[in-house]
């Protein structure tokens, strides 16, 4: 069985919580453990971030090419002080050195997915708004995904202010997205497109053959590991999965457990297929 794979991969690598959501548009069948548990997001929830901005570019708010000033200095959502992102923990060198200068909206989408930069993120959670992202995933009827402050907030993360996710709610996120139903069907290609570049490999992608491709979004800190995507393989129709996990400090392995979670799920999808 299946459940009983995922959480001897779980108990072998010394992970603390796993959950698995799954969606198979081959048969239209779903599949989970622990889909409603709550996990902090980390880098998961620029998904959700990412909704939100091309809920604001249908909104005629701004455009794609629209050009944002670089710049490192954000509010607190809990005291209104500003903050900064941190170079030493900033994925993406080239939107640090672009500070004073000016990017598009669509480049900052990219280096917010596509490698995972805090400080794209920021800047485009501060020009979408976060009331207005909060009620972006409301329209979308997207429930267990809990978004509260920008990214490295350190004063709302001591309050107890954190993004949250559900395996179910960012399974939910991605099918919208594939089935172009994400604020439309053009809003959703573009997401759709921006999630295939992703660049960090190791998790989900690493479980499948060499010509799967995978729409997916990583995200890692200190006590947690995540992947969440959309599985592309010939011959059949694709598969969301979402593989949250959580972790003491020094416990390691944690993307080698995402892959062999993922390989797991591939063979039961596939029926032991090579």
């Amino acid at each position: 069985m299946l459940r009983d794979t995922v959480l001897r991969i779980g108990e072998d690598a010394r992970a603390s919580a796993i959950a698995v959501a799954v969606y198979d548009f081959e048969h239209h069948t779903t599949w989970s453990i622990n889909p409603a548990r709550w996990f902090h997001a980390a880098s998961t929830i620029k998904v959700p971030v990412l909704l939100a901005v091309y809920e604001a570019i249908e909104q005629r708010r701004f455009e794609p090419y629209s050009r944002v000033h670089v710049r490192n200095r954000f509010l607190g959502v809990v005291d209104g002080r500003p903050f900064r992102v941190q170079e030493g923990r900033e994925a993406n060198a080239e939107v640090h050195a672009a500070i004073g200068r000016m990017l598009t909206v669509h480049e900052l989408a990219e280096h917010m997915i596509v490698t995972s930069s805090n400080l794209a993120t920021n800047l485009l959670l501060d020009l979408v708004g976060i009331e207005a992202a909060r009620a972006s995933l409301t329209r979308l009827h997207l429930s267990g995904i809990d978004l509260q402050r920008g990214v490295e907030d350190e004063v709302a993360w001591e309050a107890g202010l954190n993004n949250r996710v559900t395996a179910a709610g960012l399974c939910n996120a991605l099918r919208l997205i594939e089935e172009g139903k994400a604020i439309s069907p053009e809003a959703s290609k573009a997401m759709l497109d921006i999630l295939h570049q992703q660049r960090f490999r190791s998790g989900i992608p690493a479980g499948l053959p060499e010509d799967a491709r995978v729409a997916h979004k990583t995200g890692e800190i200190s006590t947690v590991a995540h992947d969440a995507g959309i599985v592309y393989l010939n011959g059949r129709d694709a598969y969301v999965v979402v593989i949250l996990t959580e972790w003491a400090p020094d416990v390691n392995g944690r993307q080698e457990t995402i892959a062999r979670i993922s390989r797991a799920v591939y063979e039961y999808m596939t029926g032991g297929a090579a």
